[in-house]
């Protein structure tokens, strides 16, 4: 598993001193471009070759949130490709090995040419060495939205939510979920299904379905499809 070491920064915590579910999606985010980087497959390469790995789903789970200043363990690894779909797991462990959070991920490679997919080449085979898949509960990848959700104000897209392919950051639209959703409300597993790319200037309409263990937040386009589903569960 490729690793990396960090600790935990004031401007990552919420209120309660803790690291937050969108700093902890982060790591993991960065964790997975710093291995991509690392092995010759990063930024720079996949635009010289005009295609681009589009996240699909994540499942995360989470344990327990380190604290403050807390010294961590971010680590990744592929665990299968299937034609054009790639999937990789995750993990946060303290130095001592406390495992604080677990993912699975799912990816699709594209031809940011042509926008169809595209299968991984012989460099990206090889580079991306697979290893066993972590042992956790894998939820579907599709998230089921509520028929009686209650449709929350539309927002516009702004240049803040874009990453350097030029639509929202998958991290982005978890924000926009948790705005829905109850400060003091524990979050130990989040699933999230992107389905279309938003860019700058969509409005975005939310739409947002609750339980007393989970909440379903659909981050729709105007004719009432969604761009991404966020499920956040206690």
């Amino acid at each position: 598993m490729y690793t990396f070491e960090s600790r935990v920064r004031y401007s990552e915590v919420g209120e309660d001193g803790r690291m937050t579910l969108q700093s902890l999606l982060d790591y993991f985010q960065d964790c997975s471009t710093f291995h991509s980087e690392d092995i010759g497959l990063g930024v720079d390469y996949f635009k010289q070759i005009h295609q681009v790995w589009l996240l699909s789903a994540w499942q995360i789970c989470v344990n327990r949130y380190p604290n403050v200043c807390e010294k961590i363990v971010i680590g990744t690894a592929p665990y299968e490709f299937r034609g054009f779909v790639g999937c990789r797991n995750f993990e946060m462990k303290t130095t001592e090995g406390e495992v604080l959070a677990y993912a699975n991920s799912i990816w699709s490679l594209m031809d940011t040419n042509k926008m169809v997919p595209a299968k991984p080449n012989e460099k990206m085979l090889a580079g991306y060495v697979l290893e066993d898949k972590y042992p956790m509960d894998y939820a579907p990848r599709k998230i089921a939205v509520p028929a009686d959700g209650r449709r929350e104000e539309p927002f516009t897209v702004k240049s803040h939510h874009l990453d350097t392919n030029h639509h929202v950051n998958n991290g982005q639209y978890v924000r926009m979920a948790m705005d829905y959703v109850p400060e003091k409300f524990e979050v130990r597993q989040l699933r999230v299904e992107y389905k279309k790319q938003a860019v700058l200037g969509d409005e975005i309409n939310p739409v947002v379905c609750s339980t007393d263990e989970a909440y379903v937040i659909s981050l729709n386009k105007e004719d009432g499809k969604p761009y991404c589903i966020v499920e956040i569960a206690g």
